[in-house]
């Protein structure tokens, strides 16, 4: 019978996944027992991706605000710290600015406006026109912002977080002055020594800070980069990538990913005789269209991947083709001649017309965010997804 169905990706459920467990046994388990269950076999090429979450869960990679403290202190000192660009987020940042207020004396709090790096707004950039206030060249003070703008809580999740914000740092008695600027170089007239909060732009806001005199500058990824007391640690990206666990601690992001996911290649070769590619998948790489939130506020997509999934897709535009190259043909002619245009591709389509309209996306990113919209972030229990199909084409 003629293959009727593409890509087909299954949520795969698995027990709750606790520290000391064995994330690649479990992997592996989860789906032999899904293929004997479903009745579908595994292929060569085939995903099998786990969420970074249980991997972080597993490695036990989880820190206080003690911790946090700490190692802001040892490079802050008694310093006035401009913490700047924070993501307005009680899951992501919140927990870390605890951390951040325990170990400073002061803080100048710096947001960007009219909306954090991930898009979460604190003003509509239509009441900015109205007000003719400039964020490019403007820098409000708190008051001024209030007097502009208003109190506004955030679409989704009700909060005001300048007030939020503001109301951590002083639960620990640390007086904490509120500013908005899109300029790096803004908290400089305030202090030197500066913490960058912002995730992707932060090589950039850096660079910046150091060119125009800072002296004491770090980033997130830069704080928790080794153990403090027997902390968790991400030797690579700090607290960036990090989650709310308590009202006092954090789980970092997964470190060691790599070893992971090609041992569980390496156990479902062995258990198989296929080669499965498997990655370790955080926040895809996505936008949504209403609420203009970037849902990437992970620093990677992956931090862990197999070689095969390397690179970015080549693919023609298959409409591009039939309307373009074979508009004169039907049926099973067109058929027939779009699968030989196909399998006669280039193995390089970069910046042919034939691809205009496909994704020149990492594949990584893609297919981790094709797994972070199935898994979800709620409570359907399925942190682990298998991919089938993926990089099949209309030939196969």
């Amino acid at each position: 019978m003629e293959r009727t169905v593409g890509t087909i990706v299954r949520g795969l459920r698995t027990p709750i996944i606790m520290q000391g467990d064995d994330i690649p046994s479990i992997a592996v388990d989860a789906v032999l027992k899904a293929s004997e269950a479903e009745g579908f076999p595994i292929f060569d090429k085939d995903v099998l991706a786990v969420t970074e979450s249980v991997v972080a869960r597993a490695q036990g990679n989880y820190a206080g605000i003690d911790a946090i403290a700490k190692d802001i202190h040892a490079k802050f000192g008694d310093d006035t710290v401009g913490v700047i660009f924070p993501i307005l987020s009680r899951n992501r940042f919140a927990i870390c600015l605890r951390g951040i207020a325990k170990g400073a004396k002061r803080i100048v709090l710096m947001f960007s406006y009219p909306s954090d790096e991930v898009g979460n707004n604190l003003v509509d950039i239509n009441v900015l026109d109205v007000k003719g206030v400039n964020p490019w060249t403007d820098v409000l003070t708190e008051k001024e912002f209030r007097d502009y703008f208003g109190y506004n809580k955030h679409t989704f999740t009700g909060v005001d977080y300048i007030e939020y914000y503001k109301s951590i740092a002083e639960e620990y008695d640390v007086e904490c002055e509120i500013i908005f600027s899109n300029d790096p170089k803004t908290i400089l007239n305030y202090t030197k020594s500066v913490l960058a909060c912002d995730i992707h732009t932060r090589a950039r806001t850096k660079r910046i800070l150091k060119e125009n005199g800072g002296e004491k500058i770090y980033g997130l990824e830069d704080i928790l980069t080794a153990s403090i007391d027997g902390s968790g640690y991400n030797d690579e990206y700090g607290l960036l990538g990090s989650n709310k666990a308590t009202e006092n601690s954090i789980k970092l992001f997964p470190r060691d990913c790599q070893p992971i996911v090609e041992r569980i290649q390496e156990m479902l070769f062995e258990k198989t005789g296929k080669k499965v590619e498997v990655m370790v998948y955080g926040d895809g790489a996505f936008k949504d269209p209403v609420g203009k939130i970037w849902e990437l506020a992970d620093p990677v997509v992956s931090p862990g991947y197999t070689s095969g999934l390397e690179g970015t897709p080549n693919e023609i535009k298959l409409k591009y083709i039939a309307d373009n190259n074979f508009a004169h043909l039907k049926g099973e002619e067109l058929k027939k001649a779009i699968s030989e245009y196909i399998k006669n591709k280039e193995t390089d389509l970069k910046g042919k017309m034939e691809t205009q309209g496909t994704t020149p996306r990492r594949l990584t990113d893609l297919i981790g965010s094709l797994c972070d919209l199935t898994s979800g972030s709620g409570d359907k229990g399925t942190p682990i997804i298998y991919i089938q199909g993926y990089f099949d084409n209309y030939t196969k």
